[in-house]
């Protein structure tokens, strides 16, 4: 396992350090470079040249990325100027609310989605597994958007239950206002049921269908003892890989969730930063959701082999 663990760790390393590459290029592929991005179209040639010599992108380009990914190790991912903020700090204030976000939906889409799959195993072909299909379905293909707004007319304008805009400022503000939060969690809730409800019926299927389970039914076992010691384990395989999937989203927020129910997280800090060209916010947000991508791809890999032995030894 240690072995295992240590030659995933290095590749993840190698993928990191390829996303830093491409970012560092992309950051000199800007039009005008990065000091007119910056300063903006009306800069004059004067203060581009005092721009380009204070931050080090006279030099030659090997020695610009040297600097470049030393100030990354230490934290450094740029700074915004139009917000006149580092990058590193802005992140810090809106990963945890994003975590928060993503976090609690995921969370409650494995609860109810896990069971979900096996009813629909189990009874498949039959009305629960049909009417489970058809509504998954349904969530699945609707646009977040749509599916926003829709929450929004039905719970905030018809009802008044719930606001229909997150809890603004820091993260304690944001516990301490659960009420908006309801709405955007429900949101990404419903979405990642819908998924992880068709992975994890298709796993549970097949894995009924293997010997070991015709054998333990043969034996007289109950379904229930079939499906908790025999398929559920086995069934956590493809959703082990979207969790893994799912945590570049965690970093980079759910950015049309957020961005509807203006929700303080970091997908809503790209989308203002797209909208207003502040590149520094931009690139720093693509190097987390890269390192974010690696980690995991890794998680997802160590998962895999604590849940399945067999997928440790074949590596």
């Amino acid at each position: 396992m240690t072995k295992f663990t240590l030659r995933r760790l290095g590749q993840s390393v190698l993928v990191v350090l390829g996303v830093t590459i491409v970012v560092f290029v992309f950051t000199r592929l800007l039009p005008g470079g990065p000091a007119r991005a910056i300063l903006g179209p009306r800069a004059t040639p004067a203060a581009i040249m005092a721009f380009d010599h204070a931050n080090g992108y006279d030099k030659p380009l090997v020695a610009q990325y040297w600097v470049w990914l030393t100030h990354l190790v230490t934290g450094d991912v740029g700074y915004s100027y139009k917000q006149n903020q580092t990058v590193s700090s802005l992140i810090a204030d809106r990963l945890p609310k994003t975590l928060l976000l993503v976090g609690a939906a995921n969370l409650i889409a494995l609860v109810v989605a896990v069971p979900l799959g096996l009813l629909q195993a189990v009874r498949r072909n039959r009305l629960t597994d049909y009417t489970v299909t058809g509504v998954a379905f349904v969530f699945y293909s609707m646009p977040l958007f749509w599916l926003s707004i829709l929450l929004v007319i039905f719970f905030s304008i018809d009802l008044g239950m719930f606001p229909p805009q997150a809890p603004q400022g820091g993260f304690g503000d944001v516990l301490a206002h659960p009420s908006g939060l309801v709405l955007p969690v429900l949101t990404l809730t419903l979405v990642t049921v819908a998924l992880f409800t068709r992975y994890t019926r298709s796993s549970a299927i097949e894995t009924l269908t293997q010997d070991h389970v015709r054998t333990a039914r043969a034996k007289g076992a109950s379904t229930t003892i079939v499906v908790l010691r025999h398929v559920l384990r086995n069934s956590l395989l493809p959703i082990i890989t979207m969790i893994g999937l799912t945590l570049p989203v965690v970093v980079s927020g759910a950015l049309v969730v957020e961005s509807v129910f203006n929700y303080p997280g970091m997908g809503l800090l790209f989308w203002n930063a797209a909208q207003t060209q502040d590149y520094p916010i931009l690139l720093g947000t693509t190097v987390v959701v890269g390192v974010a991508t690696a980690l995991g791809s890794l998680l997802a890999d160590l998962l895999y082999a604590v849940v399945d032995p067999r997928i440790r030894a074949a590596r």
